[in-house]
């Protein structure tokens, strides 16, 4: 059961930037998209490159740190593993509840089936996630998920014990 709440928690840390980004005009949000859209942005005058770039730094900052030290306190902190394959596990399920709350929810539905990130002006540039970047994404979730958990209960199990 309390893995289920951290993984709830680990979408919300997740869902809280994007909300964010849109609250504060989805243009500043451009960093998200492919880089013709962040490019026609710029070109527009609705936000500079500098200023774009500074806002990826700050977002990326923010959640990933927000994100790490979250897992690393749900699975080490509240429920006490330790080791390397339990730990690996809790990481792992969190990690793919992240993965798929983005991939399905804001990827899926949230840019692709709402108006919520549609930049005014670029709308001749949808779909914002094309196919090749999905597959990316995919396989990021599929391969990359397990790596990043082993990786973090590798190097967390030498410093827990």
């Amino acid at each position: 059961m309390v893995l289920i709440l951290e993984c709830i928690v680990v979408c919300f840390i997740l869902f809280v930037p994007c909300v964010i980004v849109i609250a504060n005009g989805i243009h500043n949000g451009a960093f998200l998209f492919e880089r013709d859209v962040q490019e026609r942005v710029v070109k527009m005058g609705l936000i500079s490159r500098e200023k774009l770039s500074r806002n990826k730094n700050v977002f990326k900052i923010t959640s990933l740190t927000s994100l790490i030290a979250f897992v690393i306190w749900a699975v080490y902190g509240i429920n006490g593993a330790r080791g390397f394959w339990d730990p690996f596990l809790q990481i792992y399920i969190l990690a793919m509840a992240e993965g798929l709350f983005d991939r399905f929810f804001i990827d899926w539905y949230w840019v692709g089936h709402t108006k919520a990130w549609t930049i005014p002006g670029t709308e001749d540039l949808k779909p914002y996630i094309p196919k090749k970047t999905l597959i990316i994404k995919w396989i990021t979730v599929i391969v990359g998920n397990p790596v990043i958990a082993a990786a973090l209960a590798g190097i967390m199990m030498l410093f827990v014990k």
